[in-house]
């Protein structure tokens, strides 16, 4: 009896010195602006006045897909870029340009309007996706990032890295030269290297390059099984090579791994031109 309660009692008292061992601090570094006190800001700031503004949408991204994928992966993507090459994330927006069009009385935008061949595989009729609310003229578009440009150059910021949905990313490019000269920052994009060959951050729509970014940065968030099994049947709103076929996390981060070296070497490029 007393061998067994001499073992309880250091049994006991294991648990009690494992209890009051200090907890191990696994947070990564902080990079979202909204996360980070005025001295942190400050301290980031001196050491690289990079900014990274993700352009999101709430936009279909086929039925596997989140509704907020744009944002999501360029949030993501740029949280790496930050920590390997300094510099801190902006929060992401929602709203976005895009085309627009009035069939029966109702407004259609971007993926709602399918835009190909009647006699493709990819064709669905026109209709209004469950889920999109995003829609922006591009004068409200141009207002909303005018006054965001103001703020970052304001801020202390040199360098502006925006990317995500499509017509927001290609608006941003479209007046990068008179933006630059208006704001005093230098303004980068994520498109360019192995795009053509789908390698590129962001080049299809919920098609083998979006879904597997997805797949590599937020796997929780990606429904493969709401896509037909049947590949015979195109899911409707996606546009790019099939991802039940082609989409995968391991591709998701080979091209992460591309385009975060490109890119990181872009930055540090651009912000010594700059110092």
């Amino acid at each position: 009896m007393k061998f067994i309660t001499f073992i309880t009692l250091c049994l006991l008292l294991m648990s009690c010195s494992s209890q009051e061992k200090p907890i191990e601090n696994t947070m990564s570094e902080k990079v979202l602006y909204e996360e980070l006190t005025p001295t942190e800001f400050r301290e980031r700031l001196a050491e690289a006045p990079v900014a990274y503004l993700p352009l999101g949408t709430i936009e279909w991204h086929g039925e596997h897909l989140p509704l907020g994928s744009d944002g999501l992966q360029s949030k993501e993507f740029f949280i790496m870029l930050a920590r390997e090459a300094g510099g801190i994330v902006y929060p992401m927006l929602f709203m976005g340009p895009d085309r627009k069009k009035i069939i029966n009385e109702e407004e259609l935008y971007g993926m709602d309007i399918y835009m190909g061949e009647e006699a493709s595989k990819n064709a669905y009729p026109s209709q209004k996706l469950d889920g999109s609310s995003y829609w922006i003229s591009q004068e409200d578009f141009k207002a909303m990032m005018e006054a965001i440009l103001k703020q970052v150059s304001r801020s202390g910021f040199k360098v502006l890295v925006a990317h995500g949905h499509g017509p927001s990313t290609g608006f941003v490019r479209d007046h990068t030269e008179e933006w630059e000269e208006k704001y005093g920052l230098k303004i980068l994009h994520c498109w360019g290297y192995r795009d053509k060959e789908g390698m590129g951050i962001m080049v299809d729509h919920a098609a083998m390059n979006e879904t597997s970014l997805v797949m590599a940065l937020r796997p929780e968030l990606v429904k493969m099984e709401y896509l037909p099994a049947d590949t015979s049947k195109w899911p409707v709103g996606v546009g790019g090579k099939d991802p039940r076929l082609w989409a995968s996390p391991e591709k998701g981060n080979e091209i992460l791994a591309i385009q975060k070296e490109r890119m990181v070497k872009l930055i540090v490029e651009t912000l010594a031109g700059v110092r």
